[in-house]
């Protein structure tokens, strides 16, 4: 199962990498191009926007391709807006190639996570949803903190590694991957579960969290700069951390997910995510401590996404891709939300970087109040594991 899910997980690395790998470049950015760097951290939140969009939209216009073919198309989307992002010299042209490249973006992580649900027998779900997003978590692992270090002498030459990286996932596509089709579905379709008020509690828990997440993690790099000393290897150094712990954290959840309920080991991982990042503004005086403190919150950011699909799953298995795309979707919108909170913060409030992490660690606390409240309304992990939602074939 895993060698035919790993073209898959190839394809989320190169989004994951491109996602992430931006703020640890934003200082360098907003120097070239000559803004502010909380105006560059809003390449960051008109990125996550379009991602937002292009993630339903798209997906219901691609979904009577198999998904080999809608993944190729994406990602040829993803390699251009890449390479333009490279080539741009205003920031007027990098922001337009932003918004390229999140079109091809969106279709990818959603078409990537329902074919992983295709493939995998029900009882190993989970882990093979851990796999694939493995990608996303692998690239904060290597690929934000090595692109990081590459970019500190020339941020172009991260995004042209990053169309590389689209290109190697392509042709791990197109030769490895079966044909999966999946029902086709309209952008009605894709809408409809919104209607439901336990799905828009589950999906309004990725907002906030990635909300609080990406209020401090699009400018975690000046945050740093008193532990780090505005080193680019030790700003590196502290990535990587970052990077590994979430890693940790991705699969551990996938095994977590297959045995306990997802719903607590959401409400656990919030719970200890909310102090976490409170104490960011004392965890960053230090390159000790803030590696310590980087590895705790990497593990915090990486356990929430694959609950959070499965308690979608479990809701309604047959409407698996639809509401794992919606489920994309808000993590964006979480994301863009944060990129221009966290810019309001510093710009209209006068917060320092560090001191990001207080009002994200509230908005975390209200996702673990929305989770709790959640709870009882969610199926037993064992409904999903009764019904196969999609169908693979070659």
């Amino acid at each position: 199962m895993f060698r035919r899910l790993l073209p898959l997980a190839l394809a989320t690395f190169a989004v994951g990498t491109d996602g992430y790998v931006i703020a640890g470049l934003l200082p360098s950015i907003a120097s070239d191009l000559q803004v502010s760097v909380a105006a560059a951290g809003q390449l960051v939140t008109v990125f996550a926007l379009v991602f937002a969009v292009a993630a339903p939209v798209l997906g219901a216009a691609t979904s009577a391709l198999d998904r080999r073919t809608a993944l190729l198309l994406a990602l040829a989307v993803f390699v251009v807006g890449n390479a333009a992002t490279a080539l741009g010299t205003t920031y007027e042209a990098v922001m337009a190639a932003r918004v390229v490249t999140a079109a091809g973006a969106g279709i990818i992580t959603s078409a990537a996570s329902g074919t992983a649900a295709a493939i995998a027998p029900p009882e190993r779900r989970g882990r093979a949803l851990a796999f694939v997003l493995g990608g996303l978590t692998l690239a904060t692992a290597l690929g934000l903190p090595l692109g990081t270090l590459v970019g500190h002498g020339d941020w172009h030459l991260t995004l042209w590694a990053v169309a590389a990286l689209g290109l190697v996932a392509a042709a791990g596509i197109a030769v490895g991957l079966p044909k999966v089709t999946l029902p086709a579905t309209t952008l009605r379709d894709r809408f409809r579960p919104l209607r439901e008020g336990l799905v828009l509690g589950l999906l309004a828990v990725s907002v906030l969290f990635f909300l609080g997440t990406y209020v401090l993690y699009t400018y975690v790099v000046p945050a740093l700069d008193r532990a780090t000393g505005g080193s680019g290897p030790l700003v590196t150094l502290v990535l990587l951390a970052w990077g590994i712990g979430t890693l940790s954290g991705n699969l551990l959840a996938g095994r977590l997910v297959d045995r306990h309920a997802p719903g607590r080991i959401l409400a656990a991982c919030l719970g200890a995510a909310v102090p976490v990042l409170a104490v960011t503004p004392l965890a960053t005086r230090s390159l000790a401590t803030a590696l310590v403190w980087a590895v705790a919150w990497g593990v915090c950011v990486g356990i929430p996404v694959v609950p959070q699909q499965h308690r979608l799953i479990a809701h309604a298995p047959a409407a698996a891709p639809v509401l794992l795309g919606l489920n994309s979707s808000s993590i964006y919108v979480g994301v863009a939300l944060g990129g221009a909170a966290g810019g309001l913060a510093q710009e209209r409030f006068g917060l320092r970087p560090e001191q990001l992490g207080l009002p994200a660690a509230a908005v975390v606390a209200v996702a673990l109040v929305l989770t709790l409240l959640t709870l009882r309304r969610t199926p037993a992990p064992a409904a999903a594991a009764e019904a196969e939602p999609v169908r693979a074939v070659r």
